[in-house]
């Protein structure tokens, strides 16, 4: 019985969405973006439907910064993405990066 209610509960509820997002940073230049990071993600933890956001990197490569988001849905993330474009941050980021950013929407899959 206790399945079947949480089953229920499940199924009325749609899935956050879950954004791995790589940052690939010009040599020794991992570290500037995790400082500059730490500044603008109090304003993304705000933004409508942002649920969750970590940063992690890998101490073997630094210069390649994981960002692994949740927002409620996916339309809530891509209107964060257009924020951020309209108020400079590309501008910001543009000095530390070697490259574009690598952005993946991931599906959950109940197995």
């Amino acid at each position: 019985m206790t399945h079947k209610v949480i089953l229920n509960l499940y199924q009325g509820n749609q899935m956050s969405q879950i954004i791995h997002v790589v940052f690939p940073c010009q040599e020794g230049k991992g570290p500037e973006l995790i400082e500059i990071l730490s500044e603008a993600l109090a304003d993304t933890r705000a933004f409508e439907g942002c649920e969750s956001i970590e940063v992690y990197s890998d101490d073997s490569n630094p210069d390649t910064v994981v960002l692994w988001e949740k927002f409620a849905v996916k339309a809530n993330h891509q209107a964060y993405l257009q924020w951020r474009m309209d108020t400079g941050l590309p501008e910001l980021l543009a000095p530390v990066l070697a490259g574009n950013l690598q952005v993946t929407y991931l599906d959950s899959h109940d197995i």
